[in-house]
């Protein structure tokens, strides 16, 4: 039940989540795909999350790791973050509170201090999940927000549509096969023709200023 409320409220906050339900199954998942963030919980069956953890720093993964549990003594909590974690957070928990919580980590791990992301005359607020352009509002669909934020976290480099793929479709989603393609077009047409620039062969990127 935590699992499934943390799945949707997080896929209403625009993420893309991928749920495994087991140690081991996160295991693998760290070692096959870079994601943001990740929502670790300690009591998991076949593989205890702290060894989920100790692992994954073991193998030089730095992606952000929440801990999520429900074991509050401080020694618990020290224990965590001495093996590598994050944050930490103890159930229940708002969330609102989680949320916040995984825009702080993002926004470390890309090296901003500052919530709103800036880039020439677009602003992007993760929080609010408003774009505006020159002070304008500018209307966006869910992935069309996921990719602009995915191209402005790291102006500059470029993502083939694979990498935008991962960032837009959790692995139960059927992908089009021109879906990366379509939001592209949209997103120039609402920001401008050079907003986002092809890379031949290799993929899009937004300009570094």
């Amino acid at each position: 039940m935590v699992g499934e409320s943390i799945r949707d409220g997080l896929g209403q906050e625009g993420y893309t989540v991928d749920w495994v339900r087991d140690g081991k199954g996160a295991e693998t998942a760290l070692g096959a795909e870079p994601y943001a963030a990740v929502l670790l919980d300690l009591g998991l069956p076949r593989m205890d999350g702290l060894d989920v953890l100790r692992a994954a720093r073991a193998q030089r993964n730095d992606v952000p790791i929440l801990v999520i549990t429900a074991r509050d003594a401080v020694a618990d909590r020290i224990k965590g973050l001495d093996a590598g974690a994050d944050d930490y957070l103890v159930k229940p928990f708002d969330l609102d509170e989680l949320a916040a919580r995984v825009r702080a980590l993002v926004r470390r791990a890309e090296g901003r201090a500052e919530p709103v992301v800036r880039h020439g005359p677009i602003a992007l607020d993760p929080a609010t999940r408003a774009v505006t352009l020159r002070g304008h509002p500018v209307e966006l669909s869910g992935r069309e927000f996921a990719l602009l934020q995915a191209l402005l976290a790291r102006p500059g480099a470029v993502l083939s549509r694979a990498q935008l793929e991962e960032r837009l479709y959790g692995w139960d989603e059927e992908v089009g096969s021109n879906a990366v393609e379509v939001h592209i077009h949209n997103l120039r047409r609402k920001l401008g023709a050079d907003t986002i620039r092809n890379v031949r062969g290799v993929g899009y990127t937004i300009p570094a200023q």
